[in-house]
């Protein structure tokens, strides 16, 4: 069957990469083909630049997950496509795929030879068979919607404008290890966190509401405290138990406050108390 696709890394899977996938979801439908949306397993900076070191607000598999409920995903290994012109990498797309259409977001540009103008990718398609597309901006925010901006946004706490430009709260995967039990012995234990993905974009340091996921909740209420470190730790509330060893899925809702300095346990145990009562009243 023949394939409408669509190219790009699309970390974050944003609002804007979404309306560019029911695009192509509606182009595919009344043209009958298949939905194809192409990326890569690392980020492509990563080939080209040997110190780079991503900073991602979805590893590889959250990536394909959500891709995946627009169409089927083709996740390639960027290195052996880096040094592929345009014009060789839709004839591979073509030949391999059936892409018989490709359609590009407004500002999308690939290829070694870095053409910069939509036409010279029409011009592309025309010469070896293949109908090329562009979509608009998406304007349907104030804000510009960009995984720069996101990244941005996390790093400044901002997790509402965050949350709004995703279509989704902002979620780090991490699992539960042992840390030095200072929450156990005020009456708040908490689960530290790992990231499974060292990459992950960690939001500002401070305490945050959140719910969190295991295999023994969903949609938990707690509160997330980062430090200056970016050590994550969690507290819920209504979860009496172990975690160690789990996976935990924390998903943020809103910035409570700054990180700060407590001259004792019992100033620290004072304020996770107004923190708790500050996620669990009905207006939080």
């Amino acid at each position: 069957m023949s394939s409408i696709a669509t190219i790009g890394f699309f970390d974050g899977v944003h609002r804007g990469h979404q309306f560019l996938f029911n695009y192509l979801r509606s182009e595919a439908k009344e043209r009958g083909l298949r939905p194809l949306i192409v990326t890569f397993k690392r980020h492509p900076r990563v080939a080209l630049e040997a110190d780079y070191i991503p900073q991602l607000l979805t590893s590889p598999s959250e990536r394909e997950a959500l891709l995946s409920k627009y169409g089927e995903v083709l996740m390639l290994p960027f290195e052996d496509f880096h040094t592929f012109t345009a014009e060789q990498f839709m004839a591979w797309l073509k030949a391999n795929y059936g892409v018989s259409v490709l359609l590009m977001g407004y500002d999308h540009r690939f290829g070694s030879d870095r053409l910069k103008n939509p036409r010279d990718y029409r011009r592309i398609g025309e010469s070896i068979g293949m109908e090329v597309l562009t979509t608009g901006e998406y304007t349907e925010t104030e804000w510009h919607v960009s995984s720069t901006e996101i990244r941005m946004a996390l790093e400044a706490g901002n997790i509402l404008l965050a949350n709004e430009l995703l279509g989704r709260p902002y979620a780090l995967v991490g699992t539960v290890v042992h840390g030095k039990g200072v929450g156990r012995t005020i009456g708040f234990p908490t689960a530290n966190i790992a990231p499974l993905n060292p990459h992950k974009v960690i939001p500002k340091p401070g305490v945050y509401m959140a719910h969190v996921d295991t295999p023994a909740m969903d949609n938990a209420p707690a509160f997330v405290n980062i430090d200056k470190d970016k050590l994550i730790e969690v507290h819920v509330p209504s979860f009496k138990g172990d975690l160690y060893d789990q996976q935990l899925e924390i998903k943020f809702l809103r910035f409570i406050r700054e990180e700060k300095h407590f001259e004792s346990l019992e100033a620290l145990r004072e304020q996770i108390k107004d923190d708790i009562d500050s996620i669990l009243r009905p207006d939080a």
